[in-house]
């Protein structure tokens, strides 16, 4: 019975060994065998289809289609396409150093970088841009023409571009420069107290420049602090760590990851002495922070240093490789799942079980892990990070989005800083009643409808009823509604005023102070940072939401 049993093991163990042989083998002949038909199958379409093929276009479609079955994540990066994405993986382009956007038909400057090229040659938000190096503009796409804003450094740019309140053009020639956008837009006091830092990157220097930034507070007498996370797409693993470790001690672990290829796996730890582990600290994340904004916002948690504040992260746990490939191509390929200081994996979206229609579901909770963070407090997995304090999130009025989308907004705020620079610069501007008449006088002749989302629910609730044969019976009903709930343009000017002139003020704020005007002015109306200075402010609700519970 011992020796049959022996056997058996040893069978089991030899058959194990076999098959260990042979699965890769097979496997090599199902991708060989797939890649012969593919490339025969190619063959006779273009040999044989009906109409001309684009060879480039039809493999580009194949190719996508093949990789977006995977996830999201992983893509292919054509010669022509290394450039732009170099650019926002590095955040390094030669260029002159401004934002565009099509502002009602016309192509205008909508933020121009402090201190580079563009800002120095005194281009400012507004300007309409009518031609690049003798090349007209007009009809060209933002993208068309971010090109001709790009080159090499030090070559020269000729720029004319309409002002508002100049009557003739306006020419600008400087040269274009190295451009590298920073990772932190603003650093700077809410009061006389906190601190706050907005990063809204994670691209190469993320993390010396949080550390620059809250040594800066600290020396501008900052006694908490509030790191904004919100809508950081994330960027760099290696700059995740580097933002951590500014506020954990040395050597400490970060994250680790885990993949197919075991060499690659790795555990990322704290490589360098702290600015400050003791500060208070509130992170605010968002439903846009993904990626190496969770792992930052992870380990704060994980490892109770701060406090979240803001709702449920993004909910990405992967990790992407760039490989080369030929022609001068790329592709960047998901190659490992991430898991926090907790044990937690914070991936959301189970792409390796799609359902048959070929969409992906969320992580149930049934199926989430609980785990511990230092202090005991309990954490999951599976959905992103779940703020320690949720801010509950006011849904924009379809008026105020109708203004900002339909370019008012930014068109009435040049207008109003050409003819009020120097009340704008005074210190705790506001506008006036005064100012909010003039806006809607302005607005008198300008389009700016919009449908209401219960206008919205009752045109669909129309439609449903005329296919399914009830219209008939519910239309007196549907009409009456209609008449009470449709939208008076006039009336909405008024009720949404208070979040309408918030807008406003950010927005001529920007004009006379850049992306940090715009930001500054924000903090009066964000309620993440009231429910931050209402637990930084007070030490035992501060701890309290750190203990275990």
């Amino acid at each position: 019975m011992k020796s049959r049993l022996i056997r058996t093991i040893g069978f089991v163990f030899l058959a194990s060994i076999v098959l260990s042989f042979i699965s890769p083998t097979e496997r090599y002949f199902e991708i060989a065998k797939n890649l012969d038909i593919f490339a025969t199958l190619f063959k006779e379409v273009n040999a044989y289809y009906v109409d001309e093929i684009e060879p480039d276009k039809l493999i580009r479609v194949g190719i996508d289609a093949m990789l977006g079955s995977l996830d999201p994540y992983t893509n292919f990066i054509p010669e022509e396409e290394i450039e732009s994405f170099r650019t926002l993986t590095t955040g390094q382009y030669a260029g002159i150093g401004a934002l565009i956007g099509n502002i009602n038909g016309k192509i205008v400057v909508t933020m121009p970088y402090e201190k580079f090229a563009a800002h120095k040659a005194g281009i400012k938000i507004g300007d309409e841009l009518i031609s690049i190096d003798n090349v007209d503009v007009k009809g060209k796409s933002v993208t068309q023409i971010s090109a001709l804003l790009k080159g090499q450094a030090k070559t020269k740019v000729k720029i004319i571009a309409r002002r508002y309140g100049e009557a003739d053009p306006i020419t600008f020639e400087f040269n274009r420069e190295k451009i590298t956008i920073g990772n932190v837009s603003y650093a700077g006091m809410i009061d006389d107290q906190i601190g706050y830092i907005k990063l809204h990157d994670f691209t190469p220097g993320a993390g010396k420049e949080v550390a620059e930034a809250l040594k800066k507070l600290k020396n501008e007498n900052a006694g908490s602090v509030v790191l904004d996370l919100r809508d950081n797409p994330g960027g760099l693993l290696s700059e995740a760590v580097n933002v951590s470790n500014v506020f954990i001690s040395k050597n400490k672990e970060v994250v680790s990851t885990k993949g197919k290829v075991v060499e690659w796996n790795k555990t990322y730890k704290t490589l360098n002495n702290p600015v400050d582990t003791e500060i208070p600290l509130v992170v605010l994340i968002s439903g846009g922070s993904a990626s190496a904004a969770e792992i930052v916002s992870g380990v704060i948690q994980d490892y109770d240093r701060g406090v979240l504040i803001g709702s449920r992260t993004f909910g990405k746990g992967l990790v992407q490789t760039t490989r080369p490939l030929t022609y001068n191509s790329q592709l960047k390929v998901t190659t490992a799942k991430y898991y926090i200081p907790s044990g937690r994996c914070i991936q959301a979206l189970d792409y390796a079980h799609r359902n048959e229609d070929g969409s992906v579901d969320r992580v149930p909770d049934s199926l989430k892990v609980e785990f511990k963070t230092k202090r005991g407090r309990s954490v999951y997995d599976g959905g992103g990070l779940d703020p320690d304090l949720v801010v509950k999130r006011d849904y924009i009025a379809p008026i105020t989005i109708s203004l900002i989308s339909k370019g008012h907004i930014f068109n009435f705020s040049t207008k109003f800083y050409y003819e009020n620079k120097e009340r704008i610069k005074t210190p705790g501007f506001e506008l006036s009643e005064e100012d909010y008449q003039g806006f809607k006088d302005w607005l008198q002749d300008k389009e700016y409808d919009y449908t209401t989302t219960v206008e919205k629910t009752l045109e669909s609730l129309e439609s449903s009823a005329k296919k399914e044969k009830y219209f008939d019976d519910i239309n007196q009903q549907l009409m009456d509604l209609k008449n009470k709930v449709v939208h008076n343009k006039d009336s909405d000017l008024e009720n949404f005023k208070t979040e309408i002139l918030q807008v406003l003020r950010e927005e001529v704020l920007s004009r006379a102070f850049l992306e940090k005007g715009g930001i500054k002015a924000s903090f009066d109306s964000d309620d993440d940072i009231s429910k931050s200075m209402a637990v930084l402010m007070d030490e035992a609700r501060y701890n309290q939401v750190l203990s275990k519970k």
